[in-house]
């Protein structure tokens, strides 16, 4: 059901516009509106047996987080970055079943992930005394390193042979704008304000998620 993914767009870009001009009725809306119809998108277009159980439970429970993160940025970021992390581990179950074999390009991108993302977390964490924010270097670490593992395990589906290739390149592209977009948001709250950076925090994270689900249907519809 195509219609479904032209509504998710349509939805992502009344976020962009909702935040651009301050509108938050509007992103009351538009914001929950992507992940209902990708969530529909994927029930009608390849159902929720298997592994595809897994990135449902992922959708309703990045909706979760998204609600938390648009009542309250600040109140309910602990709350939702809980929501957050426990759709990355859903999505890391539905990319691994089964478990896949770890090979030769599988250890490449572990460590480019690995040390590309551990530069920019501990510019994070160093920042973190500073803001008051402190108690927050535990729950930091270990979202980084639950949605890094998640960024693996989508790109290690483009040497995965079971996989087609437009949905694993889809996947990985979908994860890695996922990943970019926490960095954006975690970079905008305690280290620096980014201009613009909540459109573009949201705004990746909004292709992150359709690209992320199109490869999963791409490839199991």
């Amino acid at each position: 059901m195509i219609i479904f993914l032209i509504v998710a767009f349509v939805f992502a870009a009344l976020e962009a516009l909702a935040l651009q001009k301050n509108w938050f009725r509007l992103e009351v809306i538009a914001k929950p509106g992507v992940m209902i119809a990708l969530f529909i998108w994927l029930f009608t277009s390849a159902g929720l047996s298997g592994a595809l159980l897994w990135f449902g439970l992922g959708i309703f429970l990045s909706l979760v987080g998204d609600v938390l993160l648009m009542i309250s940025l600040d109140r309910f970021f602990l709350f939702g970055l809980v929501a957050f992390l426990l759709a990355h581990v859903a999505y890391i179950v539905g990319f691994n079943i089964p478990i896949p074999a770890m090979d030769f390009f599988g250890i490449v991108f572990a460590v480019m992930i690995g040390l590309g993302g551990a530069r920019v977390i501990r510019r994070i964490l160093d920042r973190l005394p500073a803001t008051g924010q402190g108690r927050m270097r535990l729950p930091i670490i270990v979202y980084s390193t639950v949605i890094s593992v998640m960024l693996l395990s989508a790109m290690m589906k483009l040497t995965d042979i079971s996989w087609n290739a437009s949905a694993a390149a889809l996947v990985s592209l979908g994860a890695f704008f996922f990943y970019l977009s926490d960095i954006i948001l975690a970079w905008n709250k305690f280290v620096a304000p980014i201009q613009h950076g909540r459109i573009y925090n949201i705004g990746a994270y909004h292709l992150g998620q359709i690209a992320l689900i199109a490869g999963v249907i791409t490839q199991f519809s």
